[in-house]
C-alpha cells in the first residue's frame, strides 16, 4: 500500500536556471527541477537507462537530454523520444506559490 501524496517545500524559484536544471532529494525520491519559460516540471531525475542524474544533462527546446548516453525526455511529460531512454520518466505534480516550489510526492 502506497503512503498518500504530500505536497514539499524544495526550493526558490530564483534557484532555477532554464539551463541549469536542479536536482533535489524528496521523501527518498531523486527529482530534477527544470524551468521552461514561465513553467517548472519535476520529474524523476535517474536516467531508466544507465545510472545518470538528468539534472546534469543538456535542456534544449523542451527536452533534456542525458548526460551519459543521449537518452533523450520532454520537460513537460516525462515521454522518452529515443530507445535508448528504455522507457518514459514520472513527472510530480508541481506549484510555484511567492516564490517557493513545491513538489507533491508519495511519502
Amino acid at each position: 500500500m502506497t503512503s498518500p501524496a504530500q505536497w514539499h517545500d524544495v526550493a526558490g524559484l530564483e534557484e532555477l536556471d532554464p539551463e541549469f536544471p536542479l536536482g533535489v532529494e524528496v521523501a527518498g525520491h531523486k527529482i530534477g527541477l527544470f524551468q521552461q519559460g514561465d513553467a517548472v516540471h519535476a520529474l524523476e531525475d535517474v536516467c531508466p537507462h544507465a545510472y545518470a542524474l538528468l539534472s546534469q544533462g543538456f535542456v534544449e527546446d523542451g527536452v533534456i537530454e542525458c548526460p551519459l548516453h543521449a537518452a533523450r525526455f520532454e520537460l513537460a511529460t516525462g515521454k522518452c523520444l529515443n530507445e535508448i531512454g528504455q522507457r518514459d520518466i514520472k513527472c510530480y505534480p508541481v506549484k510555484v506559490t511567492n516564490g517557493r516550489i513545491t513538489v507533491q510526492v508519495e511519502a
